[in-house]
């Protein structure tokens, strides 16, 4: 009988498997064949009930970490997103609320060989699939990770330590560039011969805004969107999105090849006090019951900037300062830090507080085949 060391951990509003990265299969089918079986993937119920997933896109999610083969960084982290039905896993972006639970596996693990028994500690993270470095700064009590504490962030019904994150540079991991069609705003081709404005940003992931009005929304939806046309527009949107970025030949292999990114959100404004907007995102074909967190990254890069439909939504440009925003359960704060360069405004850092924990440690059975 076959076993395999797993982890499975809170990061922000998201759950996932980590596994030591050498405990797998060399990158490949035979790597992919066996995190899609260990989380029950693919299940043409949609509920992966003969496996560790619970049929939501939050919580379909694996991390392979190991200590860095690069000098000036701590761990290497992966990300895979596991489609629940189709044999698929999309390693083409990070998850910025599991990115809160990589220092933690990293250091019970024992990989983080600079950690003091006491006090504070910053993990620098190299983010494998976007390229990208990632500072978490955290404590440390007893040699072990702090993760009990008294801060709250809405999607999470507990409280935990807070967990600052870092995201260095976090423009064009996917394209290249922040705007990956040099543009601010850009009108996007349906397949049924309409038009739609989105801001298309690559920030944390590539993510393709759009107004809530413009695709039949109110833009305070919470749960599953039932209207199956609004549903389609959202994914045409998000696929468009996709090949004006040069990130998919055509529509349809970025629905088929990359249903984790770019991700899809609607955006409108919002008139409660110290709040800047309303803003709902889609994972994998799914209305967020929060807000991804690299989607909140993009959101705030945008916000900052000229002429996006979320300064729009804003009212006006949110810069050298914290971003509130509204999302599906409650409110999120953080900010995108900028410089102003001969080619315009540069994305230094975007910082957010987030909680983490470790939920469960152990073996895990595998079948013989899969």
């Amino acid at each position: 009988m076959s076993t395999l060391d797993v982890t499975l951990l809170r990061g922000g509003t998201s759950k996932g498997l980590f596994f030591r990265h050498d405990d797998l299969p060399p990158a490949g089918a035979a790597r992919d064949a066996l995190l899609l079986r260990v989380l029950g993937s693919p299940d043409p119920y949609g509920k992966q009930i003969d496996g560790l997933g619970t049929g939501i896109s939050t919580t379909s999610k694996v991390v392979l970490l190991r200590p860095s083969q690069r000098d000036d960084h701590d761990i290497d982290y992966l990300f895979g997103h596991v489609s629940i039905a189709e044999p698929l896993i999309d390693w083409s972006g990070n998850c910025g609320n599991l990115s809160a639970a990589v220092p933690l596996f990293a250091l019970l693990q024992g990989m983080v060989a600079h950690a003091p028994r006491d006090g504070a500690v910053s993990v620098r993270i190299w983010q494998a699939n976007i390229g990208k470095t990632i500072i978490a700064e955290l404590s440390m009590r007893d040699g072990r990770p702090v993760w009990e504490g008294d801060y709250r962030i809405d999607g999470v019904a507990f409280p935990g330590a807070p967990l600052t994150l870092r995201f260095l540079d976090p423009a064009g991991g996917a394209s290249g560039r922040l705007f990956p069609t040099g543009r601010v705003c850009d009108s996007l081709s349906l397949p049924d011969g309409s038009r739609l404005t989105a801001t298309l940003i690559d920030a944390g992931n590539p993510t393709v805004f759009v107004r809530a009005a413009d695709v039949g929304l109110a833009g305070d939806e919470r749960g599953d969107i039932a209207d199956a046309a609004v549903n389609r527009r959202l994914e045409w949107a998000r696929a468009a999105g996709a090949v004006a970025m040069g990130l998919a030949a055509d529509i349809d292999t970025a629905s088929r090849e990359r249903p984790a990114t770019p991700k899809v959100s609607f955006v409108s404004p919002n008139t409660a006090p110290g709040v800047a907007l309303t803003a709902r995102i889609l994972s994998m074909g799914r209305l967020h019951h929060a807000y991804t967190g690299t989607g909140a990254i993009a959101l705030a890069a945008a916000a900052a900037i000229d002429g996006t439909l979320v300064a729009e939504a804003c009212g006006g440009v949110v810069r050298g300062e914290a971003l509130r925003f509204a999302h599906a359960s409650g409110q999120q704060q953080l900010e995108a830090r900028l410089s102003s360069t001969p080619a315009g405004w540069h994305i230094d850092e975007v910082v957010m507080t987030r909680t983490a924990r470790p939920l469960l440690q152990g073996s895990l059975f595998l079948p013989t085949q899969y």
